[in-house]
């Protein structure tokens, strides 16, 4: 089972990305990520070919893909395509999208819960090689085929909505939880265990966020959390004491200096609810209580190459031995 992963927002040339994904595997992740920001950041299929050459073993995928950018037809070719090249290493994270990638493009989500749902649809129909002829309420494609597809691809969601959370526990191999709501992952947690799923596999947890033990990482943290907090549904932003002037001032920033600007009306207290914050025995402690809850693996997010290889290596320090 995968304890450790790392996702890489590829915003260096693609040659850069794959060195640093080599040295993660090397230091014992299991699974890479990679961010799918469209026009923020290179493009991610040619970034994950550029790591499956690379690499050996490590698992890899889009961290995370949306329903919106592309047909799924072009996804299921894509991400098929990496499959067959890495030697059966694919997998592929979904969601519905953020701010961050549709606002630059002017795509407004509409049904997004739907579209999800029928691209996941439509994914496993052309991932088991059969002809498919699929029309949705958002989607439709075929008669179409896709001869080099393979079954045994997984397919994780992503989301903060109890909607999606219940999507993901139903029709997905997994779930993508980034930047949850601390208080909450016990309950997330346990919900997208209560699915009678059919079939025997593990359904597997991902968790994701930063570690936050100095000044910088606090700073960072917070240009993260701010645009992920506007698209967090009202009783988060509620409990937390969010109001709706905060969210006006971290939207208007956003438009006009993007994350950076906008981490400057995050506040701190806001921070330790989201991240792991303190020194790194605390941060260990911690992330294992949330393994003792159910998750199966921590993902590192990583923003920049600069400090890259120092936060892959103190992630590594907390797996050494086995978990409590």
């Amino acid at each position: 089972m995968t304890k450790l992963s790392i996702n890489i927002m590829p915003i260096s040339p693609a040659e850069e990305i794959a060195e640093l994904a080599a040295y993660a595997e090397s230091k014992g992740f299991s699974r890479c990520w990679i961010y799918d920001e469209g026009l923020v950041t290179r493009d991610v299929y040619v970034v994950l070919a550029a790591i499956a050459a690379k690499t050996e073993k490590i698992l890899i995928g889009p961290g995370i893909t949306n329903a919106y950018v592309r047909h799924p037809g072009v996804t299921a070719s894509a991400i098929a395509t990496i499959n067959e090249f890495s030697d059966g290493r694919a997998f592929l994270g979904l969601g519905s999208g953020g701010g961050l990638t549709l606002d630059p493009m002017k795509i407004i989500r509409h049904k997004p819960l739907t579209l999800v749902r029928e691209m996941v649809e439509v994914l496993r129909l052309l991932f088991s090689g059969e002809t498919v002829s699929f029309s949705g309420e958002e989607l439709s494609i075929g008669p179409t085929q896709l001869n080099y597809g393979g079954k045994e691809i997984d397919i994780f969601l992503a989301g903060r909505g109890p909607k999606m959370l219940e999507l993901g526990a139903q029709k997905a191999d997994g779930f993508y939880l980034s930047y949850i709501y601390k208080k909450h992952l016990p309950d997330v947690i346990a919900k997208l265990r209560s699915e009678n799923r059919p079939d025997t596999k593990r359904f597997n947890i991902v968790y994701s966020t930063m570690l936050v033990t100095e000044e910088k990482e606090l700073e960072d943290a917070k240009a993260q959390l701010s645009f992920r907090l506007v698209d967090s549904p009202l009783n988060i932003k509620e409990e937390i004491g969010m109001t709706q002037g905060d969210e006006a001032k971290i939207k208007d920033a956003l438009r006009e200096g993007g994350p950076q600007l906008a981490g400057k009306f995050v506040k701190e207290e806001w921070v330790e609810e989201f991240t792991l914050t303190g020194n790194l025995e605390s941060c260990r402690e911690e992330l294992f209580q949330f393994f003792e809850a159910g998750i199966d693996e921590y993902q590192l997010p990583v923003y920049e190459l600069q400090s890259a290889e120092k936060d892959i290596e103190r992630a590594a320090t907390f797996f050494k031995g086995e978990l409590p």
